[in-house]
């Protein structure tokens, strides 16, 4: 079974720094998040380690970890959002209180999608892979974005529907701040392999695949379980993002969750766009995901909604989900079901 928790009005957001923290320079960026949240009626309380930053993390991985465990203990705490990713969050998940884990939205992306795919693969309790804190430090959001509360509002036994944005944002302009925080500017088309439309359904699992790449073969990277124990077999879609990886490396990442078992009882796959994606001696990423395709003769969804190149839709870990992808647009109805 899959638990779900469900985001109240009112809620206490903790903020903690699993990953990295936040610089000196831009603790303005937390401060402007939080104001935010304050005025659409969220109570916020942050962490020691979202104000530091050294040596590629936020403080020694027993302290983050501590943090985490105390957050997540905390039955004022309602659902704990970190402020963005990082690169060091996979030092910390050997440390976390797995079996006092409570029902709790964990909201984040990047490097914190380790962390969530490893609690749902561990306890099948539900992980929301969507927005960090700091991107919701504009006066208002895109509508993609502003989903991530009407999902994590959703009940037991309800579904939430979400389309594919209208614009995506091209790249940062940092120096260029907007009432909205990204730039949309580029128009958003979701294509799939076979050049048709595509509609699958199954159990929801994802991340970055630079990061959900390395729990394959530890404890925190169990699908096979996962299935036996929480979804009962049901098939799995796969949404995936790529940050930062060569278009070989890529495939290679791919190759080894396949060997892993991690593709078996599959119904389909969605990649999100990439800053990345850099073809290597004419080896694109279309051709990586026609080579994925053919092997495993399943549907292939790509330029989704996901990941570094925003906005991105909400993705629920463990939830039932039906996704179309008709006429370069797409719909993702996620159902809370045990």
């Amino acid at each position: 079974m899959i638990t779900y928790p469900q985001l109240k009005k009112g809620a206490t957001i903790g903020v903690t720094a699993p990953s990295s923290g936040v610089s000196a320079e831009l603790h303005d960026l937390v401060t402007l998040a939080c104001n935010q949240l304050e005025m659409r009626g969220f109570r916020i309380t942050c962490s020691e380690t979202v104000w530091t930053q050294n040596k590629a993390k936020s403080a020694p991985a027993i302290k983050r970890a501590a943090e985490f465990n105390t957050l997540m203990a905390d039955s004022k705490i309602d659902i704990i959002i970190p402020p963005w990713g990082g690169e060091l969050l996979i030092e910390i998940l050997e440390h976390i209180d797995y079996e006092n884990i409570r029902n709790k939205w964990i909201l984040g992306y990047s490097d914190i999608s380790g962390l969530l795919l490893a609690i749902t693969l561990k306890t099948g309790i539900s992980t929301a892979h969507g927005t960090n804190l700091i991107d919701l430090r504009g006066e208002f959001s895109d509508e993609t974005t502003a989903m991530w509360q009407t999902v994590l509002s959703t009940k037991l036994g309800e579904s939430i529907l979400q389309r594919s944005s209208e614009h995506y944002q091209k790249a940062w302009q940092h120096d260029n701040p907007s009432p909205c925080v990204f730039h949309l500017t580029e128009t958003t088309l979701w294509k799939t392999v076979s050049n048709r439309n595509v509609k699958i359904q199954g159990r929801l699992l994802g991340g970055c695949i630079d990061i959900i790449r390395h729990l394959i073969g530890t404890p925190f990277g169990d699908v096979q379980n996962f299935r036996k124990q929480h979804i009962n077999g049901e098939p799995v879609i796969w949404y995936l993002e790529n940050c930062e990886l060569t278009t070989p490396d890529l495939r290679r990442s791919l190759v080894q969750m396949k060997l892993a078992g991690w593709f078996v009882h599959c119904s389909g796959l969605m990649f999100g766009r990439s800053p990345a994606n850099t073809p290597v001696d004419n080896y694109t990423v279309e051709d990586v995901y026609q080579d994925l395709a053919d092997e495993l003769n399943i549907p292939i969804i790509y330029d989704i909604d996901c990941g570094h190149v925003p906005p991105q839709i909400t993705f629920i870990n463990g939830a039932y989900a039906e996704v179309e992808a008709a006429e370069e647009k797409g719909t993702v109805l996620q159902f809370f079901r045990p």
